[in-house]
């Protein structure tokens, strides 16, 4: 029985360590580089999700709770992606993740959309070629691939990021071609928006005055690297009347940074699905 646990808690320890910290996690993309080398993609709007081969994670290692029926048939091998019901539909893909039941009648909209297969040999073109055979062989409605496309120069790439944009999409993922697999953050990979984002976590709600009286005026958040500043900007009605909780991450957009090193503009975008490590 001892060996049986300990040998339990090993796997939940490796699991935590592969999923929580080894995932690959992009940079920010700069006017001058060449797009040619590179396969991009559509930046969906939905929620990070790993598939260990059993069962479905968030990037920091916490079990999603997807009914049976979703994930049955999914191929063998880990698979990294994101879980989607459109464009402009974060905040209801992550009530459903948040909500943790595998009996929510939402989970019917989802697809899980995979974009990478972790510790797979050879370049990020033949992985992608292998993401599209897997999906394509595992004849599952709601598996599919990340569309991975080129474009010739900067011109190509501006107007495809416009065409998504107006679209109602969040932007665009370029991942070098030639690029083996790696972990952490990486610039072999490279997000593309119109805006800067970023995450912080809320340290302090700031009460609102006169029309917002009784609401959350702001939010106080800190940085990965110790710095705070206040977010005023950016929140629904709704937001304000059931604020980001104390503790939370949230994704928040900005306009480049001050000479202080501060966000310039920042307004809030949307609240990270629940998290209990709490990391950044």
């Amino acid at each position: 029985m001892k060996r049986t646990i300990l040998l339990l808690l090993t796997c939940l320890f490796i699991a935590a360590q592969t999923w929580g910290e080894e995932v690959v996690l992009a940079k920010k993309w700069d006017a001058g580089r060449d797009p040619a080398a590179y396969l991009v993609s559509e930046k969906l709007d939905g929620v990070r999700c790993l598939w260990d081969g059993h069962h479905l994670y968030t990037r920091n290692g916490n079990l999603i709770h997807a009914p049976h029926w979703f994930a049955a048939g999914f191929p063998s091998r880990a698979m990294d992606g994101e879980l989607w019901m459109g464009r402009g539909r974060f905040s209801e893909v992550a009530s459903v993740i948040s909500r943790g039941s595998a009996t929510d009648q939402r989970w019917h909209q989802v697809q899980y959309r995979v974009f990478e297969l972790p510790g797979m040999a050879g370049d990020f073109t033949a992985r992608s070629r292998e993401i599209v055979r897997l999906t394509t062989d595992a004849g599952i409605p709601w598996l599919l691939p990340v569309r991975q496309f080129r474009v010739k120069n900067a011109a190509g790439l501006r107007k495809k990021l416009e065409s998504v944009v107006a679209a109602g999409g969040e932007g665009l993922m370029l991942h070098r071609a030639d690029a083996p697999y790696v972990s952490g953050r990486s610039a072999l990979l490279l997000k593309y928006k119109p805006y800067d984002d970023a995450e912080a976590r809320v340290v302090a709600l700031i009460p609102g005055r006169g029309r917002l009286a009784g609401k959350t005026g702001a939010i106080e958040v800190e940085t990965m690297d110790g710095r705070r500043f206040r977010i005023g900007s950016g929140f629904s009605d709704s937001d304000r009347a059931n604020p980001p909780p104390i503790g939370s991450i949230i994704t928040y957009r900005f306009n480049g940074l001050t000479s202080s090193g501060l966000p310039r503009f920042p307004r809030f975008l949307r609240l990270r699905p629940a998290d209990k490590t709490g990391r950044l």
